[in-house]
């Protein structure tokens, strides 16, 4: 464990980013935009130039909406306005200034929203059905979404694609596509909320369509060497969730990230050290089916527990990044191939 303790504040260099460590600050939804206009402020410039002066290696932002319909909580911020744009900016060159490197994570909450938070309309989604539970932050229950037609989705992609743009402009090192947790990406990739009929819907490969879409286009305008996907099979409303044939699920998407040539990935769960096929965690089972990077996530370590030190360094060894959450000392200590730590726990 001395020896994973040691790599991961060693320098690295994943796609384009020289990072100091092998540590990552994960996606946490603050909330310290202003609701109105998605604009952060200065206490969001602070925020984050304070973990890049801790030496985090690779910041990633809490989600930025890509759109109005694309928002779900109060507070968060965007990034498909000029001046949500100027805004960022101040946060990328205050992070840049203490040497940091920081993406933005591009993010559609589809489905886990509200008419009154969505811009008036109704939440997006591959199909009509409501999220369970109600909205963070706001206590009303997820809404009936409306079903995307097909404009609608070449719409949203090119949201994606302009949110990834609009990105560099503002200085990001690159993006994050969230296509994880219950989101709108997700709600294509999962069976509990499509159920359509055309190309976006059928078996897994099938409805990984939409996430291909999104890569393609995102991979395209900021380059495969600044692009990470975030993927998993929890789900906000359905947190116990996993896939009926997890590690033929895995094998599913790594195929879909070959085909969009995505070099990096970042495989999601809250259970770092639980095996879910063969004996084997998803990390294990990611690395054996992905050759590439793997930023690696899952509140493996809470303070008040014994640390699973033999089994969490075996994980570690397989990853390139670890990221690590602020209630948890080691977030995730998988394999040493491609590895970073990130703060915070899932959103």
């Amino acid at each position: 464990m001395n020896t994973i303790k040691t790599k991961m504040f060693e320098p690295v260099t994943i796609g384009a980013w020289n990072l100091k460590t092998r540590t990552a600050m994960a996606p946490m939804t603050r909330a310290f935009a202003e609701n109105e206009t998605g604009v952060v402020n200065d206490l969001t410039v602070e925020y984050y130039r304070k973990r890049a002066q801790d030496g985090i290696g690779l910041i990633i932002t809490e989600g930025a909406v890509i759109s109005p319909r694309a928002k779900g909580n109060p507070g968060v911020p965007g990034i498909y306005t000029q001046e949500q744009i100027d805004g960022w900016k101040k946060v990328t060159e205050a992070v840049h200034a203490e040497g940091g490197t920081i993406i933005a994570q591009i993010w559609h909450v589809g489905r886990a929203s509200h008419h009154e938070i969505a811009g008036g309309l109704p939440p997006q989604a591959p199909s009509p059905i409501a999220a369970e539970g109600k909205v963070s932050r706001f206590g009303k229950p997820f809404d009936i979404p409306e079903e995307m037609t097909e404009t609608d989705i070449a719409e949203v992609v090119n949201q994606y694609k302009q949110a990834a743009k609009n990105a560099m402009d503002a200085g990001f090192d690159g993006v994050e596509i969230h296509g994880a947790h219950g989101y709108l990406i997700d709600q294509f990739n999962s069976d509990t909320s499509n159920k359509r009929s055309d190309r976006y819907g059928g078996d897994l490969k099938q409805r990984l369509t939409f996430m291909k879409e999104v890569l393609k286009a995102v991979i395209e305008t900021v380059g495969v060497e600044r692009t990470l996907i975030r993927f998993s099979a929890l789900k906000i409303d359905q947190p116990s969730y996993m896939w009926e044939d997890p590690e033929k699920a895995i094998q599913t998407f790594i195929e879909a990230f070959n085909e969009t040539g995505v070099k990096m990935i970042h495989p999601s769960t809250m259970e770092f050290t639980k095996p879910i096929a063969r004996g084997l965690t998803m990390h294990e089972l990611v690395r054996c089916h992905w050759d590439g990077i793997i930023v690696g996530v899952g509140g493996l370590i809470q303070k008040q527990q014994k640390p699973p030190w033999k089994k969490a360094s075996l994980i570690l060894r397989r990853l390139d990044v670890r990221l690590s959450p602020t209630r948890i000392i080691w977030h995730e200590l998988s394999g040493m191939k491609n590895l970073l730590i990130t703060r915070r726990r899932y959103i």
